[in-house]
This record gives C-alpha cells, structure tokens and sequence, in this order.
C-alpha cells in the first residue's frame, strides 16, 4: 500500500486553500477513519482535534449514518429536486425544525455552506422585494468573517486574502468591525468582558446608509474561520436591538456553531438571540454528503406566498437540493445526536476544554487563547516578516505527532468531535505543549 501511494500522479488535482507545492512535495495522506482517528496509507494513527474540517461533530465512521447513505442509495439514489420530490425530504425538514429556535420553521436545503449564505442573501433581497421595500438592497457584512466562497458569500465576507483577487464583488456592501480586542479581552474565559460597543457601530453604518436601503445583516454568532473571535457579552443581543429598531433582516451564518458546536443545538439558543434567517451546513450530515440548510422565520416564508396556487414561490435551487442521500445522511446524523445527546454534551465538556486550554497560556510565544463550548484558539506572536509560518509549523509537528489541528493565519484552531474523552482532550494539549516548546 505505502508502495501504490507513492506512485499516485498529484499534479492533476488542484487543491483549494493548500500550498500545492508544498503539499505534493511532502503530502499529507488520510486513507480511513473512524471514531476520533484518522489513519494515514502507512497505518499511522491521527487524533482528528478539527472534526474535519469544523463538520465530523459526531465522529467518523459512525453506524447509523453509514447504514442510512447505503441503504438510501440502494433504493432510490436521485430524485428531481424541481417540481418533485421523495419522502426524506419532508421527513427530515420536519425533525430538523423539531430542534432549530422558536419561529423558524421552514428551511431551504442546499449542498454546502457557501450556497447556504447566497441563498440566505437572496432570500432576505427577495423577501424586501415582496414586501414593497424594494430599496433595501445593501448588505452588512464584518471584517474578518467568513460566509464561504461564492460572490455572495466573499463580499460580505471580510478576510482580505479571500477577496483580494476578485475585484468585481456585489456593489453596496459594507462592513462592521471585528470584535478581537487583544489589549482589554487577552486570555479571556469564555465570551469577553469588552466590546458590546462594537455593535453600536451597526447603527452608525445604518445611519450612513439610510437604514430603509439595508435588507440584511450576516454575522457568525463565533467567527470560526478567522481564528475564532468570540463575541463580547451582549454583543450579540445589541445586534438583534438595532436590527429589529430599523427593520433589517439579521442572519445568523451557524455552519461551524450549529449542531452542538457550543454545547446547545445551535449558537442561537446558546446566546438566547434568535435570527431571521439562519444558515447551516457541516454538521447537519456529520461531513458525510455535503448538504446545507437555510432555516427562515414564518414572517419571511409567508412573504413568498403565491394566490396562483400554481405559481413558482421561488426562483432559486439546486439540482442536488435535498438529495435523497443527503437527506438519508442527515437523519441518521441526527438519530446518533440524539440518541448520544451530543448537540448538548460541549456543555459537558466546556470547563474541561476551557482549564486545559488555557494551560498553554505559558507556552513559547502564545499571546492570546480563546475558547467556548468546544472550540478554542491559540494565537501564536507572528515570526518577523514571515506571517503564517510559525502555526504552520505547528500544524506539520502536530500531524507527525499523531494530532491533526488547523490553523488560519498564525492562530491553532480547534474544535475536535463532540465524542471526545477526556483523555484524548488531554492528548491534545500535551502534544500542542511539546509542539509550541519545540517552535523555541
């Protein structure tokens, strides 16, 4: 097997968000999971401290999910997904809304996070349409957010690495501060003390604009992608005063927080803020097939309503929209949720995750962590004139150290599976503490 794949041609595949020479030169290969592990094709096990990639909450590999694709795909592998349907569908639409926040009762399916916030911007451009408000059309995005890598999502997305090469981005979007406040919230425990100010910015961009020209705020309720940048206490509920104040649809982008990510089903009950439209992906199949999910308030479903029964509510969709074997993957996703109470057992585990955490606090040339539920950060102090390269070097020393971590800039992301021990939380830590001791 070592033999086959060192003769794997690589050249072909051109790989997203990878320094492809690097990584053909000295690649990374998982062959086989299952539970918390990966295996390499030479049989090395790899801790998996990333859920894949923010997706796997439930682990790899797991019964139900298996058994529930293989079957569906045996019996009926592909239905239209216009004008059509088949009864997972509907199934899993209804046990879906069973979980997601008070009032959100319809949801849109989708194939990944990225389509899941275009379509949200779509929805909430459309709803101002049939409501007479069709001057709202600016979108209000924030620095330093991710919302995938479609136009919609990129531009009012706010990394500027992800923009950069894309001149020509939707027009009439701005952007609302981040919240990281290294000076005043350094260290912080959980959600920082200062920043809730950082939302009364919302206004003033509102008020720039003229707020009856704005349709939609997107905001992760945790920025994940960018290092995760937890928000400051109230922040969150002070968003939803100014968008209700002056009528602005708010949008929750809950592809990394939702499905048990903070230790509730989704971060809107976790901060008690309950959004008009909410995206989600990831962790809805546990990364087995991709799919995504737009969930909406009866106030903006109701506003597509047609009198000609026969008239199309939407245009918008996908080909693979529920797919009959997303859809088989996503239920039995939530069946193992369920019956493992995992939207619920971060909770469990937050003070663990938190103490251990922030034990590296002392570690060579960490100057901030961060954490909630069961996702944390360190951020490392850059290296002169070489942004990125020193977490790097810690991913790669993790991953010969059997821990696979991510990191975005120079900060360790984390945010293993909700099935984790904590033995192997502790495994995580003591090989990141031996990894940033030999970066000195």
């Amino acid at each position: 097997m070592e033999e086959q794949n060192k003769n794997i041609k690589r050249e072909a595949y051109w790989m997203g968000y990878t320094a492809n020479q690097h990584f053909k030169a000295h690649p990374r290969l998982l062959e086989k999971a299952k539970g918390m592990h990966y295996w390499t094709p030479e049989g090395k096990q790899i801790l998996d401290a990333t859920a894949g990639l923010w997706c796997v909450n439930a682990g790899h590999n797991r019964e139900k999910i298996v058994a529930a694709v293989q079957q569906q795909v045996a019996t009926l592998d592909y239905a239209p997904a216009f004008q059509m349907g088949h009864p997972k569908a509907f199934e899993l639409a209804e046990k879906l809304i069973a979980i997601t926040p008070e009032d959100l009762n319809h949801v849109f399916f989708t194939n990944s996070g990225s389509e899941s916030v275009d379509t949200a911007l779509k929805i909430a451009l459309a709803y101002h349409q049939l409501t007479g408000e069709g001057r709202r059309t600016r979108l209000i995005g924030r620095e330093r957010a991710y919302h995938g890598v479609n136009f919609g999502g990129v531009s009012v997305g706010g990394i500027s690495a992800n923009r950069k090469l894309f001149p020509n981005l939707l027009a009439q979007v701005d952007h609302l501060p981040h919240t990281h406040d290294l000076a005043r919230n350094q260290f912080s425990l959980g959600q920082p003390v200062y920043g809730v100010e950082k939302a009364d910015q919302l206004e003033q961009i509102l008020l720039l604009h003229d707020p009856s020209t704005v349709a939609a705020v997107i905001i992760e309720p945790v920025a994940g992608s960018t290092g995760v940048l937890v928000p400051p206490v109230n922040y969150l509920q002070r968003i939803r005063e100014i968008c209700n104040q002056y009528d602005v649809l708010l949008i929750f982008d809950e592809v990394i927080t939702g499905f048990g990510r903070l230790g509730k089903p989704f971060a809107a009950n976790y901060f008690s803020v309950t959004p008009d439209i909410m995206v989600t992906a990831k962790g809805l199949t546990n990364g087995t097939v991709p799919m995504g999910a737009v969930f909406v308030s009866d106030k903006i479903h109701n506003a597509f309503h047609q009198d000609d029964p026969m008239a199309i509510n939407f245009y918008h969709g996908y080909t693979y929209s529920a797919h009959p074997v997303a859809c088989a993957a996503a239920l039995g996703t939530l069946e193992t949720y369920h019956d493992e109470n995992l939207l619920y057992r971060a909770a469990e585990l937050a003070d663990y995750w938190q103490e251990g955490l922030h034990s590296l606090a002392d570690s060579p040339y960490v100057i901030d962590i961060r954490n909630l539920g069961l996702v944390g950060a360190i951020e490392l102090e850059p290296q002169k004139n070489k942004p990125t390269k020193r977490a790097f070097q810690a991913y790669l020393d993790a991953f010969e150290q059997g821990v696979l971590i991510r990191t975005t800039g120079d900060i360790i992301a984390l945010s293993p599976p909700l099935i984790i021990s904590r033995a192997e939380i502790d495994q995580i830590l003591s090989t990141l503490k031996k990894v940033l001791q030999q970066l000195s």
